[in-house]
């Protein structure tokens, strides 16, 4: 089966600055599929070439099988976009430029897609209303709204719920989920890591243009072999013997990262030679945000 994104040995230049260094990446269809890496990374570089934004200088991409260059018009039609910056027609309501976005891919009589989104995405009472009066995070659902008018098979979302408070982010992902079970390609980039890991199945790391980490999600965090735990001490104080396996604190609660549970004995020694009494101790399951660390620090 031809895949939702293929994009093969690409390459994009700004002057001196070498965005993306041989990319290579598949994702099949169906899949719900994250795009990580720091600022710079490229990710937003390959969303701008998978949506027509900016051109290779080498190297191949489609969407749905269609070349992004030679087949733009059905490439472009198999794919929405959700941008990271807030893009709007001020002079619009909101329905107007659902509207309108529609008509961009022909689609006539599309009003029952456009009340359904507009119910999802909690749009229903600013649809009448003018885009530019809307707060960061309605305009941000607007966005979200307009990438899906025309039903496209492969959902990019490009930081989809940066600025936005916790009832609609819990919204939003169960539509996409709904959405992904109908068999809609997601892929997600962001830097709430948690999300990734709670929602997509396999992930790619990217560092200076660069894949440097493919795999599933839960085969990534298995390979994060380094024992976690979380002690809540009393008093709150770490000794210094310990600080270097620290990666948090938070409210009297230390979360250090061992080389192995054989040495939480080492741990618990020198807590008791410090006069630290352990009120509370729990193994803490590995993250995604630590995996992603680890595999940054060790491609630096």
């Amino acid at each position: 089966m031809i895949p939702a994104i293929q994009i093969k040995e690409v390459h994009k230049r700004f002057g001196s600055l070498h965005a993306l260094r041989g990319v290579d990446l598949s994702i099949e269809r169906g899949e719900f599929f994250a795009l990580l890496g720091p600022n710079g990374a490229g990710k937003t570089t390959l969303i701008s070439l998978l949506a027509g934004l900016a051109r290779a200088d080498s190297g191949s991409l489609t969407v749905m099988g269609h070349d992004v260059v030679r087949d733009y018009q059905a490439s472009r039609r198999a794919l929405g976009v959700v941008p990271q910056e807030l893009v709007y027609d001020a002079f619009f309501t909101v329905r107007e430029m659902l509207r309108f976005q529609s008509g961009y891919f022909g689609l006539r009589n599309n009003d029952a897609w456009i009340d359904e989104l507009l119910e999802n995405l909690g749009l229903t009472d600013k649809a009448d209303i003018y885009t530019r009066t809307l707060s960061g995070g309605m305009k941000r659902r607007v966005l979200v709204a307009q990438a899906l008018v025309h039903k496209p098979e492969v959902v990019v979302l490009d930081e989809p719920t940066a600025g936005v408070d916790v009832e609609l982010r819990r919204g939003l992902w169960d539509f996409i989920r709904r959405l992904n079970r109908e068999g809609h390609t997601i892929v997600l980039t962001t830097h709430y890591l948690e999300e990734a890991e709670e929602l997509c199945s396999r992930v790619a790391m990217l560092k200076q243009g660069q894949v440097i980490a493919l795999d599933t999600t839960a085969n990534l965090l298995r390979g994060q072999t380094q024992a976690q735990v979380k002690l809540r001490l009393n008093p709150p104080r770490l000794p210094e013997a310990l600080r270097p396996w620290l990666m948090d604190e938070a409210d009297g609660c230390f979360r250090l990262a061992l080389p192995g549970y054989a040495d939480l004995e080492t741990v618990l020694a020198t807590l008791r030679a410090e006069g630290v009494i352990v009120e509370d101790v729990e193994a803490a399951k590995p993250a995604l945000e630590d995996v992603f660390l680890r595999i940054m620090g060790e491609a630096a």
